[in-house]
């Protein structure tokens, strides 16, 4: 059996030394920001992403194109590897797409390769989580093909409930209308958003204030987890590390999950966000 790789793309929003320390071969997505292009994973720190946001900066971004994907995956088969892609969700970006045709040039080219590009129909420590339980299969010495069986089968498994504290971003990556934007922004309510089946973020429910919105992403959590055993949950902010963590302490009470992973949204994913976006992230019986 050839050796395999595990890929994946910046979105993760996984920590790059993370990454490095379990050979995740990861693509970044980029980001224009006051004229500058940055790779996700190399670029502002989140507090300085964060800070020009919050002073008027508008970042758009660009997802992979196949001649980078092509670029970053050939020198893994020029070893005699394999690939298993995990890729950010088709329903929000093309990258998946750029990546599987890339994909297929390499394997014409390299006829003995298998290289498998997945959807995730995830986003953000969403595709995060998968990208961990793949690891742990993989360390487990699952074969390449009980991996992408396991992840197919598990995907629609991965729960992502979201709030933003700002709603101007939504509406500017065209979720809501600019009038719910603005008279939502002006009574304080907060959207609660979750990751459909087809990979899309929808929005379906809201609160007014902060704390009720956060606590309504438990209360959502509560039933979706029903038959599951979560050995970790992941949480990603934008810039707002004490929300994060008053969800941590209350995951910890209220679950008795004890490994909880906190990283700060990456810069692609948050550009479309906004600071003060708080999300969770577990498996789950739906989404």
């Amino acid at each position: 059996m050839r050796e395999f790789i595990i890929a994946t793309d910046s979105t993760v929003d996984l920590q790059k030394t993370f990454l490095e320390e379990n050979n995740v071969l990861t693509i970044s997505l980029s980001y224009i920001m006051d004229g500058i292009t940055y790779k996700d994973l190399d670029g502002l720190s989140h507090e300085e992403f964060f800070e020009k946001l919050k002073n008027g900066s508008l970042p758009t971004t660009s997802q992979i194109n196949p001649e980078e994907a092509k670029k970053a995956l050939e020198p893994v088969l020029k070893k005699g590897k394999d690939i298993l892609y995990i890729g950010f969700s088709s329903g929000l970006s093309g990258s998946y797409n750029s990546v599987r045709m890339a994909a297929e040039d390499l394997m014409e080219e390299y006829p003995e390769a298998k290289v498998v590009v997945i959807d995730s129909l995830c986003a953000s420590m969403g595709e995060g989580l998968l990208l961990y339980k793949t690891l742990q299969l993989k360390e487990e010495k699952k074969s390449f093909e009980e991996i992408v069986k396991w992840i197919e089968e598990n995907k629609l498994h991965i729960c992502h409930n979201v709030t933003v504290d700002d709603l101007n971003h939504l509406h500017r990556g065209g979720r809501i209308s600019k009038t719910t934007a603005i008279l939502g922004t002006m009574v304080k309510i907060k959207p609660i958003i979750h990751m459909d089946n087809e990979g899309k973020l929808v929005v379906i429910g809201k609160e007014r204030g902060r704390k009720k919105s956060l606590l309504t992403l438990l209360d959502r959590m509560e039933k979706q987890v029903k038959g599951y055993e979560n050995d970790v949950v992941m949480i990603t902010h934008g810039d707002c590390i004490e929300d994060a963590k008053y969800l941590e302490e209350q995951i910890k009470n209220r679950f008795g999950i004890e490994k909880i992973i906190i990283n700060g949204i990456g810069s692609v994913i948050g550009s479309h966000t906004g600071a003060g976006v708080v999300a969770v992230f577990f498996m789950g019986n739906e989404r």
